[in-house]
């Protein structure tokens, strides 16, 4: 998604690049190379990310896309997703191949990267959506089982932190004072934390769901918007893409990946409950970008209620353990 003290979507179509721009960069990376055209593609929240056509010196048709960076820590973000694509084309999980990294926005003007383009599209309503939440369960389990050696836990960023900002500051946020359950939902994650099941760390993307999944010919053609790719309990990632499918009321859809999930792993999800809690943070922060309509609110609520119970009877259960093991 975006930023996490600000989750307001920015219009990527209003910072189209100079075309003295696109020409230094088509120097770089492509010398002898004129511009055909230059389109903003849809789907980007967190930076400008536009498609630049071009002819090659051959007269070749060609395609890149330049994604640069508008929030946070501008060039921390161009280099985690710089450097994670590299990592992810050494491993074979379908992602834009790294072109061009400009950490200071030297040539682009803003901290940014540039890519190959990938064909496909997003798919938010399939006419199969229990094959396509297996699908996208399948690619999950592909993520996870990645090896992250030394070098690569060098450039990803802390998972387990990085999903559970909002408590740091010691606080309830007043977007989440604004919620009806923000303040719960504070607290339970807040209180859980320290205690919380210690899994095997993993590559995590941080925001997996399905705008940021493309598809062609039923297949996918790649996993993009790796800007907060980290290191960490695999459980975020299941948490957040079960939450978003439940608000849009693809119910059929977020068991199918749960269960495809954990049948392709072979085990259940740890920490479910108390990451599905974490991830309820996120929409709190925009709440009219998210919740579009009662019914999405009443499942938000539900998917609340919901992990809140399913944290409490694991709570209980692991106190009876240790009871029993005393």
């Amino acid at each position: 998604m975006t930023d996490k003290d600000d989750h307001s979507a920015t219009d990527q179509h209003t910072d189209l690049p100079s075309q003295e721009t696109v020409r230094a960069l088509l120097e770089v990376i492509a010398p002898g190379s004129t511009i055909s055209r230059i389109r903003p593609l849809a789907g980007s929240y967190s930076n400008f990310t536009h498609l630049v056509e071009a002819l090659s010196a051959d007269g070749s048709p060609s395609r890149v896309v330049m994604r640069r960076y508008v929030y946070g820590d501008r060039a921390k973000k161009a280099r985690v997703e710089f450097s994670t694509l590299a990592f992810l084309q050494e491993h074979g999980i379908p992602a834009p191949e790294p072109l061009y990294f400009d950490e200071h926005g030297t040539l682009l003007g803003s901290p940014g990267i540039v890519t190959s383009y990938v064909p496909g599209k997003q798919i938010m309503c399939p006419s199969d959506p229990v094959k396509w939440a297996h699908a996208l369960a399948t690619m999950l389990v592909r993520i996870h089982s990645v090896p992250c050696n030394a070098a690569a836990r060098d450039f990803l960023l802390d998972a387990n932190s990085e999903a559970t900002w909002f408590v740091h500051p010691g606080v309830v946020p007043d977007y989440m004072n604004a919620h009806p359950d923000g303040a719960m939902v504070w607290q339970a994650v807040h209180d859980l934390l320290p205690d919380i099941q210690q899994e095997e760390p993993t590559l995590v993307h941080l925001d997996y769901w399905r705008g940021n999944v493309l598809w062609d010919q039923g297949q996918i053609t790649a996993v993009v918007d790796w800007e907060e790719a980290a290191y960490g309990d695999p459980g975020i990632d299941v948490a957040y893409c079960y939450m978003e499918l439940v608000i849009m009321g693809m119910i059929e859809a977020a068991k199918e990946f749960l269960r495809a999930y954990e049948a392709e792993t072979g085990r259940q999800v740890a920490n479910l409950g108390f990451w599905e809690l974490a991830a309820a943070a996120r929409p709190m922060t925009d709440i009219a970008g998210w919740i579009t309509e009662p019914s999405k609110g009443e499942r938000f609520r539900q998917f609340i209620a919901d992990a809140r119970g399913y944290v409490d009877v694991s709570v209980s259960q692991g106190t009876e353990k240790d009871q029993t093991a005393d």
